[in-house]
C-alpha cells in the first residue's frame, strides 16, 4: 500500500505541477479564497494570468491550475485503483484482504471527498479493468460514495492511533467534514452527524506549542490525525512552499551565508489577513511583516531597486506589485540548512479542527453555550480571550486565524457563503463557482462527460 499513501504528494510532469503542498493544488484553493494571492511582480507570476483568473474568479476551463487539482485527484484514484485490483487477483484469504480495502478505499475517498469539494459533478471510476469512457456523476452521488466508502471501511481499520495511516480516526474526521459540508455540497444539513463522528475521535490532543505541529520534525505532534510525511534525503517531492512565498534575498535573514534555498517572491497574504490577527494572538506569526535583518550585516536587506526589503501588508497594484508587497507565509518552520524539499510532513487533519468543528455545529444547532469549551482550548493555546458572544462570525474569523495557509480556507468560505461576496481585487462571484469546471482538455478526451452547469 506504500504507492498508494506516497501518491499523496502528488506529482510534477511536462503538463502540470500536482503538488498539494504547493504548485497548483494548494495555490488554487489558497488564491480562491479571502486568505492568500499571487500578485504579478513585473513579469513574475504571470503565467499568462492564471493567478489573476482564480484571484478574481473568472477563471476558465483552460486555467493550467485547475487541470493540476483534477490530475492530482485522478492520478491518485488510478494508483489506488490499481492496488486494488492486485489485491484482488492476489491470493489473500477474504479475512487478510479486508483491512487493506479498508485502507486503499479510504485514501480513493479522500480523493473522491477533493473532487465533490473542487468539482460536484465528477466520474466515479472504480474498476481498474475498466477502458470505457466514464460518465458524470451528479455532486449527490459523488457525496453518498464518499460517505458509503467511509462507513464501509471503518469496521475494518486500526482503532489505535498510527502516524500518517487511514484510521478509525481518520475515517470519522473525513466523515465529520463530509457533514459539516453538507448543506453546502448537497443542500442537506448534518450538524448533528458532524458533532457525533467527532466525538468518536481518541487518543489526541492540542500541542502546547501551535507551532509545533509545522516544525521540521512535527511527526511527534501529539495533534496530528494525519499528515502526508516527507523527507528531501528520501527523494520526496513538492514540498517547498516557503520557497514560494518569501523575497528572493530572504535566504540571508535565516542563514549569515545564505545556507538556505533561494526563494521565488510570490503568494501571500491577502491585504486585511494580517491585521485581523491580535498582536497577542501567537498564530500571528504564521505570517511575516516588517523590515527584513540580514543576519551578516544586521542592517535591513537592500533589494536590487535600492529599497529596504520591508514586507507590507498592502499591496497597492495586484497586477504590478512592488517585490516587497505582501506579508510572507512562513507557517512552516524555516532554517539555516534546508535544501528545497523540506523534511517537515504536511499537516491534512489536526485535533484542533475536530474542536472547532463540534464548536460551529452547536452554534449552527441553537446552542452557543456547548461550544465554549471547545473554543476555550484553541483561544487559551493563541493567547487570545473568550469573545462575549460566540456566533457564525466569530467562528468564521477564529477559523482563519487558527488555520491560516493550511490550504483549507476556500471550503470555508464557500460554506459561510463569504464566497460569493466581494472582497479584495474581487467582485460578486455567481453560484455556480462554488465549485470549478471541469477542465477543457479532460472534456476534449472524453466525450462522455458533460460541463459544470454555468460554465
Amino acid at each position: 500500500m506504500g504507492s498508494a499513501y506516497s501518491s499523496l504528494r502528488g506529482f510534477g510532469d511536462a503538463i502540470s505541477n500536482s503538488y498539494p503542498t504547493c504548485e497548483y493544488v494548494f495555490f488554487l484553493n489558497e488564491v480562491a479564497s479571502d486568505e492568500a494571492t499571487i500578485p504579478t511582480r513585473g513579469t513574475d507570476w504571470y503565467d499568462g494570468g492564471r493567478y489573476q483568473q482564480v484571484q478574481r474568479h473568472q477563471w476558465t476551463a483552460d486555467n493550467g491550475m485547475i487541470l493540476s487539482a483534477w490530475r492530482y485527484c485522478y492520478t491518485g484514484i488510478a494508483k489506488v485503483n490499481s492496488i486494488i485490483y492486485q489485491i484482488d487477483k492476489s491470493s489473500l484469504s477474504a479475512e487478510a484482504k479486508a483491512p487493506i480495502y479498508a485502507e486503499l478505499k479510504s485514501i480513493r475517498a479522500y480523493y473522491y471527498y477533493q473532487l465533490l469539494d473542487m468539482f460536484g459533478n465528477v466520474p466515479i471510476v472504480t474498476n481498474f479493468e475498466d477502458t470505457g469512457l466514464p460518465t458524470n456523476s451528479t455532486r449527490q452521488q459523488v457525496y453518498d460514495f464518499v460517505e458509503s466508502e467511509l462507513l464501509a471501511a471503518l469496521p475494518h481499520l486500526q482503532s489505535n492511533v498510527v502516524y500518517s495511516k487511514f484510521t478509525k480516526n481518520v475515517a470519522y474526521a473525513l466523515l465529520a467534514r463530509l457533514y459539516l459540508n453538507s448543506q453546502a455540497f448537497v443542500g442537506t444539513p448534518r450538524w448533528q452527524d458532524c458533532i457525533d463522528m467527532c466525538q468518536n475521535i481518541s487518543g489526541y490532543n492540542l500541542t502546547t506549542d501551535y507551532f509545533a505541529n509545522f516544525a521540521t520534525e512535527n511527526q511527534t505532534s501529539p495533534e496530528i490525525i494525519l499528515s502526508i510525511p516527507y523527507d528531501g534525503d528520501a527523494g520526496t517531492l513538492g514540498n517547498y512552499l516557503s520557497s514560494m512565498s518569501c523575497h528572493y534575498l530572504h535566504r540571508f535573514t535565516i542563514s549569515a551565508t545564505g545556507d538556505y534555498p533561494w526563494s521565488a517572491n510570490g503568494i501571500c497574504a491577502q491585504p486585511g489577513v494580517y491585521s485581523s490577527f491580535e498582536d497577542v494572538d501567537k498564530r500571528k506569526k504564521s505570517m511575516l511583516s516588517g523590515d527584513q535583518i540580514s543576519l551578516a550585516t544586521g542592517q535591513v536587506i537592500i533589494m536590487d531597486s535600492g529599497q529596504p526589503l520591508s514586507y507590507t501588508e498592502d499591496i497597492t497594484n495586484f497586477t504590478d506589485a512592488k517585490q516587497n508587497e505582501g506579508v510572507r507565509l512562513v507557517k512552516y518552520q524555516m532554517k539555516a540548512g534546508d535544501k528545497w524539499e523540506r523534511d517537515n510532513d504536511w499537516v491534512l487533519i489536526r485535533y484542533s479542527e475536530i474542536l472547532m468543528m463540534q464548536a460551529e455545529c452547536y452554534v449552527r444547532l441553537g446552542s452557543p453555550d456547548l461550544a465554549v469549551p471547545f473554543i476555550q482550548q484553541v483561544t487559551s493555546r493563541a493567547g487570545t480571550a473568550m469573545p462575549a458572544t460566540i456566533d457564525l462570525d466569530f467562528i468564521n474569523k477564529e477559523l482563519l486565524r487558527e488555520f491560516c495557509f493550511e490550504g483549507r480556507r476556500r471550503t470555508d468560505n464557500v460554506r459561510f457563503g463569504t464566497y460569493f461576496q466581494p472582497w479584495w481585487e474581487k467582485g460578486t462571484t455567481e453560484a455556480y463557482k462554488a465549485i470549478f469546471p471541469i477542465p477543457a482538455t479532460v472534456l476534449s478526451t472524453n466525450s462522455n462527460l458533460v460541463q459544470n452547469p454555468g460554465y
